[in-house]
């Protein structure tokens, strides 16, 4: 039996039409999938610095990070901070960071980050910062969307020591819900 050639053609072109739609299908459904598959950006998340309970010169506050509405990320376990405006403070990261778990955040659920200092010097050893700065990973979300990794807060938490005894800024691990001091 002879196939003529302009059925042959469309077979061949419906063949491939097919296996290209499944290959779309299969290709959403990864997609729809994805949405706790990466890092956050600072265009998903709304992130605030909120003061901790003080005590015996001991000082604290959280770095928040809220997801927004219908958007879901996941933070890594330990992120950098970097301070402006803190010349001879030392930023270093809480042991307990090094091994932290990611925290996935969505839809309004809130991640947290311990800041610890002490705050019992004299003025003249005393230090109050500009602004902290966050650095999210650099990433690109499924939806395309990209932002600056850089999430700089107005720091409003008043002065650190920066004295010889006292000159630290210890960030602790993300972790999952609001701050807890």
């Amino acid at each position: 039996m002879t196939v003529r050639p302009s059925i042959r053609r469309t077979v061949t072109a419906l063949a491939v039409t097919g296996a290209a739609a499944s290959a779309v299908v299969a290709g959403a459904g990864a997609a729809s999938a994805m949405p706790t598959d990466f890092n956050c950006t600072s265009g998903q998340v709304d992130t605030t610095l909120v003061a901790g309970d003080p005590g015996a010169g001991q000082r604290y506050a959280s770095v928040v990070f809220t997801a927004k509405p219908g958007d879901s990320c996941t933070l890594p376990g330990s992120l950098p901070v970097t301070l402006t405006g803190a010349d001879g403070i030392t930023v270093t990261t809480d042991p307990a960071a090094a091994d932290a778990p990611p925290v996935t955040v969505a839809d309004g659920a809130p991640a947290s980050m311990l800041l610890h200092w002490t705050g019992i010097e004299a003025p003249e050893n005393q230090v109050s910062p500009v602004s902290v700065t966050v650095t999210a990973p650099a990433t690109t979300t499924p939806r395309g969307d990209t932002s600056d990794p850089a999430i700089t807060l107005p720091w409003t938490q008043g002065a650190m020591d920066n004295s010889t005894e006292a000159h630290t800024l210890t960030v602790g691990p993300v972790t999952a819900g609001a701050p807890t001091t």
